[in-house]
């Protein structure tokens, strides 16, 4: 795809997962309230992540399956459609169980999003642009879960807790229309050399490439680490540090996402930069993170003062995005091009399925382990994965290379 086109494909993609992220995250900077009105338990509001995320994981691999031999361009569009569509919905909860409910609904409406954007963003760019180019979308979910984390803290610090909801549910079915009317126009498989994905399951071909099976393991052991900030911070800062739940909302995501924006977009150009030196280039790069975030975590959770927090916040957001950033691009080094989809759909069913348990076990053992002991425990759970890719970088990558590119 020209360079231009390929562009302005990312930028409206941006603003669709932008919205993404909105009506996901919103919910948890409104806690406080929803336990107010609803009358939810510490670990119902656990379950709001871990129900969506849940369904999610297993609606990605089914998502990515679909996206490899049907329309990408039509999947995007009917996925923003129906979650905007449950996001107004939400704002009509009148229980926990409807609320759980529609968190679940959500989640199989959004998994039809990621695998298939991801695949539609690679295949317009060729490998040293295709890190960066990913980044640059990516940084959508950092301004989507800084922005809806605050609007949703901020309507509920006014009692407009559903007012959030339908809101941001009314923008992404206004957004559906121009979002459409341009990709109709986009060719879903420039680029690519790639064979059509037959009707064979992905996930046989993809399970035997032992590359992508460690980043199987890894993806999940980051991810548990993000979501447990992004869904407990906020309530951490809340009572550690007596904020009311727009500042809690504002400090627990602005520190981290500001950075992490930095982190996606220079590793974004670096790993494509060494991408000339080294094949492997983005899996050093996502080892870095991971070594490099776990004092982060601990710190994050043990730190006395507030300023403190912020620094270790921001400095596990600058760490963080040279792993994601890399996570996609790295596997696409490995597996077959038709079968990109499949690959970020299996990625993100593995790590939403531990995205679950980060943010429900933050409600389970936040009055007795406590939030801060479980980050210093994921903490060292990151430097056992970063050892584990070096591991798989010196032993299983060159094999898994060399046979796709053969």
């Amino acid at each position: 795809m020209p360079l231009r086109s390929a562009t302005t494909l990312v930028a409206f993609m941006w603003v669709a997962y932008f919205l993404n992220y909105c009506d996901r995250q919103a919910v948890f900077s409104m806690f406080p309230a929803l336990k107010a009105d609803l009358a939810m338990s510490d670990k119902q509001l656990g379950l709001t992540g871990a129900m969506f995320l849940w369904v999610y994981a297993f609606g990605c691999p089914i998502a990515g399956q679909l996206a490899d031999r049907f329309s990408k361009r039509l999947l995007v569009v009917l996925s923003l459609i129906v979650w905007s569509m449950v996001t107004v919905a939400t704002g009509f909860a009148g229980s926990a169980f409807m609320l759980l409910g529609l968190r679940a609904v959500m989640g199989i409406s959004e998994s039809l999003f990621m695998p298939t954007a991801i695949a539609l963003t690679a295949n317009a760019h060729p490998p040293e642009l295709r890190s960066r180019a990913i980044a640059m979308l990516t940084t959508a979910q950092i301004a989507g879960t800084v922005a809806g984390s605050w609007f949703g803290g901020w309507m509920a610090d006014r009692g407009q807790w559903r007012g959030a909801f339908f809101v941001l549910g009314a923008v992404g079915i206004l957004y559906a229309l121009p979002y459409f009317l341009f990709l109709r126009r986009v060719d879903e498989n420039a680029g690519t050399k790639a064979s059509p994905a037959g009707n064979s399951l992905a996930f046989p071909v993809l399970f035997r490439v032992r590359t992508f099976m460690l980043l199987c393991l890894v993806f999940p052991v980051f991810v548990f680490g993000l979501w447990l900030l992004y869904g407990w911070l906020p309530s951490f800062l809340h009572d550690k540090f007596s904020l009311n739940q727009s500042d809690a909302a504002f400090n627990a995501t602005l520190f981290v996402q500001c950075t992490t924006a930095v982190g996606l977009l220079g590793g974004g150009v670096l790993a494509d930069k060494l991408y000339h030196r080294t094949r492997a280039s983005r899996l050093w790069l996502m080892t870095a993170s991971l070594i490099l975030c776990a004092p982060c975590l601990h710190f994050l959770g043990s730190s006395d003062t507030l300023n403190v927090t912020r620094i270790a916040a921001a400095s596990f957001g600058l760490f963080s995005g040279l792993l994601m950033g890399n996570i996609f691009p790295a596997a696409f080094e490995v597996v077959p091009a038709e079968r990109r989809a499949s690959a970020v759909g299996i990625l993100n069913f593995c790590a939403a399925i531990m995205s679950g348990f980060a943010t429900l076990f933050g409600g389970l053992w936040k009055q007795t382990l406590g939030i801060d002991r479980l980050l210093t425990f994921t903490a060292v759970a990151y430097i056992v994965a970063g050892l584990a890719l070096i591991v798989g970088i010196k032993v299983l990558f060159p094999r898994d290379h060399a046979l796709q590119h053969a």
